[in-house]
C-alpha cells in the first residue's frame, strides 16, 4: 500500500512539473480514492484488515491509474474484464458482510441461501448502476467508457454476474461450514476485527 501511494504521489508530481495536467490529475486522484477507505473506516470505527486496505488500493491504481491514465484499457483486452470481475467480487463480499452486519453475526437468524442471494444482488446491482454511469458519461461528455458500446456492457455484465456468484458462494459457504478459502479467511478476519458489530456471531462460536 505504501509503495503505491508513494508511487502515485510521485507520479503526480512529476507530472505537475512536466506540465501534463491530465497525469497529474489522474494520480492525485487516484491517490484520493484509495485513501477513502481507511478515512472512513476511521470514522465509522471500523477495523479493516490489511489485504483489505491493499486490495482497494490496488484495484484503484489498477483501474484509473493504470487504466485509464496508462492505457491498458486499450493495450490489454482483459483488462476491463478482470477489473469488473474482482470488483463484483469485492462488493459482493462487502454486501455479505454488512448483511450479516444486520443480523449482528446471527448465522440461524436468515437461512444462508437467502444472504448467499442477497450478497449477489448487491453486487449485481452496483454492476449495472456502474454501467448506467458509462452510459451517461459517454452521452453526457462525449467520453468512450462503453468502449464498443452494448457488447462492453453486457460483456462487462456477464463478468460482473459470475464475480457476484463467487463472492454468492463465499458467503453461502462461510456460513454453512465456518470456512470458503482464502476469500472466507478474509471475511472471518474482518468480523474478528470488528466483534461488535458481530457479537452474536462470536457468542455462537462459544457454545
Amino acid at each position: 500500500m505504501l509503495v503505491i501511494w508513494a508511487l502515485l504521489l510521485l507520479a503526480g508530481l512529476v507530472a505537475l512539473v512536466l506540465a501534463r495536467w491530465p497525469l497529474a490529475f489522474v494520480s492525485f486522484g487516484t491517490l484520493a480514492l484509495s485513501l477513502v477507505p481507511p478515512i472512513l473506516a476511521s470514522r465509522w470505527s471500523l477495523h479493516l484488515p490489511v489485504p483489505f486496505l491493499f486490495a482497494t488500493t490496488l484495484f484503484f491504481f489498477a483501474s484509473i491509474f493504470l487504466g485509464e491514465a496508462l492505457g491498458f484499457y486499450e493495450r490489454l483486452w482483459w483488462w476491463d474484464l478482470a477489473l469488473h470481475g474482482s470488483s463484483a467480487i469485492g462488493f459482493g463480499l462487502i454486501g455479505f458482510l454488512f448483511v450479516f452486519m444486520l443480523f449482528e453475526g446471527d448465522r440461524f437468524a436468515a437461512p444462508p441461501s437467502a444472504l448467499a442471494f442477497i450478497t449477489f444482488c448487491v453486487a449485481m446491482t452496483i454492476g449495472a448502476l456502474w454501467e448506467v454511469f458509462e452510459f451517461l458519461m459517454d452521452q453526457t461528455f462525449g467520453l468512450n467508457m462503453q468502449k464498443t458500446g452494448l457488447n462492453d456492457t453486457m460483456g462487462d455484465l456477464m463478468i460482473n454476474g459470475l464475480g457476484s456468484a463467487i463472492a454468492s458462494l463465499t458467503g453461502y459457504l462461510y456460513l454453512v461450514r465456518k470456512s470458503a478459502g482464502y476469500l472466507g479467511r478474509g471475511l472471518a478476519q474482518f468480523i474478528t476485527l470488528n466483534k461488535r458489530l458481530y457479537q452474536k456471531s462470536k457468542d455462537s462460536l462459544k457454545k
